[in-house]
């Protein structure tokens, strides 16, 4: 008799290519992976608006949903529209009290709507003209990872980030974090599986951790 195949969906962060999953490998006799890509918000589409459209790429029952950063944020809205074997956050928040300081003051001032947005469809121009080999190591990251350069969705996504409060998800989601988590830091965070020197793009770079804990996880009753 044929072992059940349990439909893995993956969604990542801000802007982000499925990409940042490339090197995210499960058992293929246990598990199947499928990559959600972000769409273009609506016109004042509201985050919960937004997550049902999404919610609309997941083909099979009782599947895995995992999500990094802002895509975590929206996997935990989309759960209240699908019922999911397991839901996984990584590298995110549960709630606005997850959120550090410096991102309420953002809010509070709305500070976040000086940011230039629209340097991201640049990318090509500001690695032409960085300085540094730091700098351009980074640049060239964005441009191998950034999926959406689009100016209205990350003006979108930014303020949706701030502004979330936080979504009634069962207490059963399990919360993947590094402790050197410069964008979401670990003393905010609570009820979370930590990776040491885990940073926030560790799904890239710790992707062997996840190989070897992920199939464990999600088996897990």
């Amino acid at each position: 008799m044929s072992q059940e195949i349990i439909h893995v969906y993956l969604m990542p962060g801000m802007a982000a290519s499925p990409l940042i999953f490339e090197n995210i490998k499960l058992p293929s006799h246990q598990f199947k992976l499928h990559y959600l890509e972000w769409l273009l918000p609506e016109k004042n589409e509201a985050l919960s608006d937004y997550a049902h459209r999404m919610t609309k790429k997941i083909k099979h029952d009782n599947s895995v949903l995992l999500g990094v950063s802002f895509g975590g944020v929206l996997v935990q809205e989309m759960s209240k529209f699908v019922t999911l074997r397991k839901l996984i956050i990584v590298s995110t928040v549960k709630s606005k009290e997850e959120l550090p300081k410096r991102m309420h003051i953002a809010k509070s001032t709305k500070a976040y709507k000086l940011l230039p947005t629209g340097l991201a469809s640049r990318v090509d121009l500001l690695a032409k003209y960085a300085y540094g080999d730091k700098i351009k190591k980074r640049i060239n990251l964005y441009k191998m990872y950034l999926s959406v350069s689009d100016r209205t969705y990350l003006d979108w996504a930014i303020d949706k980030m701030l502004h979330w409060d936080g979504a009634e998800c069962t207490p059963s989601v399990i919360h993947i974090h590094g402790d050197n988590d410069s964008v979401f830091p670990i003393k905010n965070i609570t009820n979370c599986i930590t990776i040491k020197k885990g940073t926030h793009a560790m799904i890239i770079y710790k992707y062997k951790w996840f190989n070897e804990n992920l199939p464990r996880i999600i088996l897990d009753n």
